[in-house]
Order: structure tokens, then sequence, then C-alpha cells
């Protein structure tokens, strides 16, 4: 239960005044549902209302509060003239100026003859001064309350900053003194205020360092949110290391015939990472490691050998997919090598229905089947098994902690290898796998080649179509990717459309597209026409990024490089040098290039080391989109930076686990305001598992 000192920051945010049923929705969907949310969503920028000239000495272009007599009010001629008053203060005269005025309401608010304080920007207009629309009218008395620095908020479609920063008020300023829970000690050396006044700290600037992520109430603000995530983790894996695992510890004769099947020898890195895997499946204690290994690394490989001794200790091991697609290929490449070893394998995806799929799942149910492989179809209440005793999640990021609880949950004491290519930066894995242990592939494959990366503007694209169309004449096959367009799948679908019809003009029936929008059945057509049929230039979205397979693939055009991310264009550039031969990835910009996209183009230049990649994007990026957190599973922080708050992140997992040492069922004075700070960043889960509640 959360507790009571909680209950008015997780009460709506239709109950903040200024905010109706209208405005509630765009404030969820800009912030988030509840009064906390707006105690989190922290200031962008400001605006210094104290500069207070006499008009003769105001300077355009500035925001100036200003006190002047009320002059003559000039309605319009036309609807399309604006509401004009002239004003004045014995050294000059200023215009107020209105569009789609109400006449009325400007009577009564500025009376002629009268004096008023207005706050906004000066503008010069056909050699006169105006201020189109003051953010602030007022009277004598409230000139110093006018003359303040105003935070500016992050804003969304349909809503204004007035309404906003008002609700946004009304939100930190009603926050209760809550309990401290930080190490009195660490907080001194830090000289970190309490927390309720660093809320207010950050959200009332005082100039343009006030905003800096570096200044005691931000560094006091991120450090909390990350000592919740922290303890949080900590938590849920000594609660998995509380429950009884079991050994599962087989005696190879299963491996050695897939070994023997394989057509490649594994790698140092492969082996290194199996005998890890191996330890902790015999250790007794539950299993739950992360596998990181760059795109083409060799993971399936690793994670098959380590379901093959699961199924030599007499148990059942399920690899999830995130996309039917990259079910379908782990399928194609697990079963021909499981079945050298004699082990049947069954595929379940949301796309089998009917007698097949009830027979798949009796195969599993009665154990006479070893291995599954499958997408979310396999949480289904229909899917049991025998005895399930390894789960392997690929690409983690696209599922969250509840899924992988669920899946674990089809068995007993169930261990769990969890896999990305995506590379994560040490600080990432910290902040969303730091439950969890780590191996990492570092070395390709043999035989692997090297992708010649060139960067080219887009004015050049005749003469990219001209190399595709040599390319395609001597047996290559090529992928096309589309922009991104502000994210949007409509555009981006409209964008690769419009490409695959100018191509298709050119090189026929060759030509195909895939995307998103697509039904699994086509995707999966579209996709094997590319690896086994006709179709050699695919053009797609970004839906070809994770885990497709098509080693004839040698040569990849990027169109708008400079759109994507690093670790995404990484990602992509990884679907080809998967065969023998020569592979060129071609990044096609348009100009000219800021110094963010200009720097990522040179770092795909320069290397293809994905660990490498990752931390120069949470460099150049931050840590909020280096996963591109909105269909990740990764914790997107409201008031850490992990680019800044770097330290904090380690000193958090520090005190976390020292924490747990002391008082594992946070029932100190400490440990209860603990319980607060799990509740204040929604980290529920975590308090289920204190043994008191």
């Amino acid at each position: 239960m959360r507790p009571e000192i909680l209950f008015s920051l997780f009460a709506p945010v239709a109950s903040l005044p200024g905010i109706g049923p209208r405005y509630a929705k765009l404030v969820e969907r800009l912030a988030g549902p509840h009064v906390v949310d707006l105690c989190w969503h922290l200031p962008s920028g400001l605006i210094d209302r104290r500069y207070s000239p006499k008009i003769a000495e105001a300077e355009a272009g500035r925001v100036a509060t200003i006190t002047l007599r009320v002059g003559t009010h000039e309605a319009p001629h036309t609807r399309r003239q604006p509401y004009r008053i002239s004003c004045g203060d014995g050294t000059g005269q200023l215009d107020l100026v209105f569009f789609h005025a109400r006449p009325d309401y400007l009577a009564k608010i500025l009376p002629p003859g009268e004096e008023r304080v207005v706050s906004g920007r000066i503008e010069s207009f056909s050699g006169r001064l105006q201020m189109t629309h003051p953010d602030h009218i007022g009277r004598l008395a409230e000139l110093q309350k006018l003359k303040t620095v105003e935070p500016v908020y992050p804003l969304t479609a349909g809503l204004t900053l007035k309404p906003l920063s008002k609700a946004v008020r009304a939100a930190w300023s009603s926050a209760p003194d809550l309990p401290e829970w930080l190490d009195p000690a660490y907080q001194a050396r830090q000289g970190w205020p309490a927390w309720r006044d660093s809320l207010a700290s950050v959200h009332t600037p005082n100039g343009a360092t006030d905003l800096d992520p570096g200044t005691p109430a931000r560094a006091r603000l991120a450090y909390d949110e990350l000592l919740a995530n922290q303890l949080a983790l900590t938590l849920v894996r000594h609660h998995q290391r509380q429950q009884h695992g079991r050994v599962l510890s087989g005696d190879g004769h299963l491996r050695a015939k897939t070994l023997a099947a394989l057509p490649f020898a594994l790698t140092d890195s492969q082996k290194r990472a199996g005998e890890e895997i191996a330890a902790d499946m015999a250790s007794g204690a539950r299993m739950l490691r992360l596998l990181q290994g760059d795109v083409g690394s060799g993971k399936t490989a690793v994670a098959l050998l380590a379901m093959l001794n699961a199924v030599e200790s007499g148990a059942q091991a399920a690899i999830m997919a995130p996309t039917e697609i990259l079910a379908r290929q782990h399928y194609r490449t697990i079963a021909p090598l499981a079945a050298a070893a004699g082990v049947e394998v069954e595929l379940l995806t949301g796309r089998d229905k009917g007698k097949a799929r009830r027979e798949a799942v009796g195969r599993l149910t009665e154990g006479r089947s070893a291995i599954a492989i499958g997408t979310h179809a396999l949480f289904q209440q229909d899917v049991g098994f025998r005895d399930l005793g390894l789960v392997v999640i690929d690409e983690q990021h696209r599922f969250g902690v509840h899924q992988r609880i669920g899946l674990a949950a089809k068995g007993q004491a169930v261990d769990m290898l969890v896999m990305t290519a995506t590379p994560i930066p040490r600080t990432l894995v910290l902040t969303a796998y730091g439950d969890m242990e780590v191996s990492r592939l570092t070395e390709k494959p043999a035989g692997r080649q090297p992708i010649d990366t060139r960067t080219l503007p887009l004015d050049r694209l005749s003469e990219v179509v001209d190399g595709v169309g040599r390319a395609l004449e001597s047996g290559a096959k090529v992928y096309w990717i589309c922009p991104l367009v502000e994210e949007s799948e409509v555009s981006d679908l409209a964008a690769a459309k419009e490409r695959c019809a100018t191509l298709s003009a050119r090189f026929g029936a060759r030509v195909g597209l895939v995307h998103g929008r697509m039904k699994g059945k086509e995707k999966d057509a579209a996709m094997s026409a590319f690896a086994e049929g006709d179709m050699d230039l695919l053009v797609a979205t970004t839906v070809i990024e994770v885990g497709v397979d098509v080693p004839q693939a040698s040569i990849m055009v990027i169109e708008h490089a400079e759109r994507f991310g690093l670790a995404q264009l990484h990602q992509m550039r990884g679907r080809i040098g998967r065969g023998a031969a020569k592979s060129t990835c071609l990044l096609l910009y348009q100009g000219p290039l800021g110094e963010t996209a200009r720097a990522r183009l040179r770092v795909m230049r320069e290397t293809d080391d994905g660990f490498k990649i990752a931390e120069e994007d949470l460099r150049l990026r931050g840590a909020g989109e280096v996963l591109g957190t909105r269909q990740s599973g990764m914790p997107e922080f409201r008031l850490a930076d992990l680019a800044v708050h770097q330290e904090l992140l380690g000193a958090a997992r520090d005190d976390a686990r020292l924490i747990l040492e002391r008082d594992v069922d946070l029932r100190s004075a400490r440990g209860q305001a603990l319980r607060v700070l799990l509740y204040l960043f929604e980290r529920d889960l975590a308090v289920r598992f204190l043994r008191s509640g």
C-alpha cells in the first residue's frame, strides 16, 4: 500500500488549479497522470522579467516589465488589423497590440488614463516600439511580483505556458515534507538541501546557471531517482537469490553433437560466456544473466548450448523473441542444430492457430518437445511445460521486468538468460540490469568481413542509384533504409513507399518493401522473397533493425542517416557483412549538418565496435534517447541525466548494497524513509519483496 503521506502527490493532475478535463489530457500526455509527474517536469529555460527600463531606454528584442499610463484605444478597421492601445511614460510612446481582441475586456483591464504594469517582449515596428499580447498586465502594486525570473517548461500542442506554470507551481508548492532517506554523512559531504527545498529550488531558477543539472538541488533529486532505481533492482535480485534455485548440470552429450554440427568454431568470448552460464546453472542459485553481444557475435549459439545443458539435466528450455520475424529466424537456426542432437523444438507465435497449435502445446506440456521458441504467445495461459528450467529472452530491452517474471512463472525456480544485440554503455547496464550478472561477447565470428562505410550528401542520390544498379547486375542483394521522419510511423511509411516507387520504376519487380504496419504474414513473405527469392533490393523502414539475417545482402543505403541515433545506425549496418562478399554501407545525409550529426557520422566511418559506439551515443545524446526509450524497457529518468550524473549512479549502487546488508527488510528509521522513496518513484514492485510487506 502506498504510504498516506504520498496520497496528495498521486492525486490526478485534474485536481490542480486551472487544469480542467481538456487540459488534463494534454498534461497527462506531456508529463504524466499524477501531481508528482508535474514536480518532475523540470524547466528547460527561463524568462527574466527583472529588466524594467523607461520606454525611451527600452531595447527591442528584450523581455521588459514597464510601468506606463494607458492612452487611447484604437479599434481595427478590418478583421485582419490588430487592436492598438497607445501608452506612454513621459519619456516615450509604446503601443500594446492585440489580435482577435475583445474590446470590452481590454477596456476593463487597460482603462484610459490609468497606470498599469505590463511585461512582455519589446518589438520595433515601422519606427515605433510595441508589445504584442503582453504576458502579464497588472496594477502598480504588482510591479515587484511581476519583476521576477519565470521558469519556461517544455510544452505540447494545445497547452500554453501560463496554465502549465500555474499547475506546476501548485504541484511542487503543496508537496509534503517527507522523511529524509539520504545517509546524513553523505548528504552533508555533498552539500545537498532537503528534498522539498531541492524541489522548490529547481522550479524557481534565479539565472541560467540554476538550470544546470550539476546544481546541488538538481544533483540531489537526480540521486534520489537513481537510488530508488538501484535499491529496487537490488531488492528484486536479493529476493531471487533467496528463492531456492535448482542444479542444472548436464553431462555434455547433446552439446557435443551440436558443436560437431556447427559450421564454425566458437570464439574465445563465446566459450567464456558459455562457461559463466554453465557455472550459474550448476550453482543451485537462480541464474539471472545478461548476455551482451554486438550484431553477429554469435549469441544464439551460446543460448542454444545453455538450453541443451538444461535438456541434458532433464528440464525444458524456452527462448522468447520480440517479433515473429525474429522468432522464425531463431527457429530456422536452432531447429537443425537441435535435430543433430536428437532434440525436438516447437515454434509458437501469435499467428499459429487451431489443431497445429494445440498439438505443439500438447507436446510441450507432456515434455515430448524439449525446447520452445516463440513470441509473446509463450505467455498465453494455455501454454504449459512439463518442467521448464531455463528461459532465454532475446532483445531484452523490448520486454519489461513483469514479462520477464511472467514467463519464468511457468516453471519452478527457472534460470534466466537475457540477450541483447543493442550495445549498451556500462552506465546503462547498471540502470537497467543492475540486478543481473553480465557476460559480453567481444569478438566477431571468424570469416566476418569488415564493412566499408562511406558518407555522401543526398544531392549525389542519382550516382548512388547507378551504383546500386551495377551491384544488382553483379548479383548483390541491397537494403535501402528510408528515413525516420519525426518518429512518425505514417510519414516513415510514406517516405518508404515513395522511394520504393522510384526504385521500382528503374529496377522493376526486383524491388520490394517492408515496413512496421504490414501484417506478420506479409512481412515474412517479403523477407523470405528477399532472402531466398527474386527480390534483390529491399526498401525498408527501421523494422529490419534487429535480428534479420540475409547473408547474401552486402550493400546498405541509409537515407537521411543524420536523423538516426548512433546505436540504431550501427544495428542497421549489422544486417550486412554476414556473408563472404565484401560489404559497403552508404550513409546519405542532408546538409548542412549540425555538430552532433557530424560527430555521429564520423564515428560510424571510424569504428564498427558496438561498445565504443554505444559510449559515444550516450555522450552525444544523453541516456533518454540512447535506446529510444519510447519502445524500450529501459528506465526513463526524469531527473537524472546519465551523461552528467554517472558518478552518482555508482554511489547509488554502492549505497543500495550497503542498505540491504545492514537492514534487509528496511525496518530502521532510514529504512522506513527509503520505503517512501521507492513508492515516490513508483518502484512498488520492489516493496512487495520486503518480508514485512
